[in-house]
């Protein structure tokens, strides 16, 4: 238990890098008071350009997957048939720290690019297809409709669904050893809960999409202010 607790507080200290807030300052533009508010990609993109979106991208990535090698070191090179658990704990704290920083008023992101990390983190250590799950799952639609936030929500489904597929059927025993079918199930409630999260994290647009008013995103074309 105690490795589980640090784990989440390694990935929410993490998490509290706020990539946008920081890139947005050095431009001399406070990125939670333009565009939508939020201290994410997106956002950033819209206002900033795909430059700066792009390295919003990458650092909120990073700054998972750096928390995760942290706790890979701690627990995961001496217990490796664990070692998805601790992954998904401090990915879920990174998440929780991007989403929620103590110092912004737990007025953060949406953890999206944070969950990226993890995903590719899972394609490194696992299997390759879970970062080509990740890019079909969110630029596929992306190419289609141009809705940031079904893009993000259809790639959260996809992961979860893959991880419980992928564990259920050997993927996670076959590189490590044998994964306790518990610690499995904890990784399948753990991303549920993620998911249930970014829905959540995502409820104003999809009242937008119901509506019929959600914004479109171009990353290389001009996005205009609805």
């Amino acid at each position: 238990m105690l490795e589980r607790i640090i784990c989440l507080l390694v990935g929410y200290a993490f998490g509290h890098i706020q990539t946008a807030v920081m890139y947005g300052k050095l431009k001399g533009i406070d990125i939670r008071k333009v565009g939508s508010g939020n201290a994410g990609t997106t956002n950033t993109l819209r206002v900033m350009g795909a430059k700066a979106g792009l390295i919003v991208l990458l650092g909120d990535m990073l700054k998972c997957m750096a928390a995760i090698l942290i706790t890979y070191f701690l627990f995961g090179r001496s217990n490796p048939n664990l070692q998805i658990l601790y992954m998904t704990y401090t990915a879920a704290g990174a998440v929780l720290g991007h989403d929620f920083p103590l110092h912004l008023k737990f007025k953060g992101g949406k953890g999206i690019a944070c969950t990226a990390g993890y995903t590719i983190h899972l394609g490194i250590v696992f299997h390759w297809s879970f970062i080509l799950m990740g890019v079909i799952a969110f630029f596929l639609p992306l190419n289609i409709c141009h809705i940031v936030s079904v893009c993000s929500l259809c790639y959260y489904t996809c992961l979860l669904i893959m991880v419980i597929v992928c564990g259920q059927n050997g993927i996670f025993l076959d590189k490590f050893g044998a994964v306790p079918q518990g610690a499995l199930i904890e990784v399948y409630i753990i991303l549920a809960l993620l998911t249930a999260l970014a829905y959540y994290q995502h409820r104003g647009n999809i009242k937008k999409l119901l509506a019929g008013n959600e914004r479109k995103t171009y990353i290389f074309k001009k996005n205009k202010i609805d």
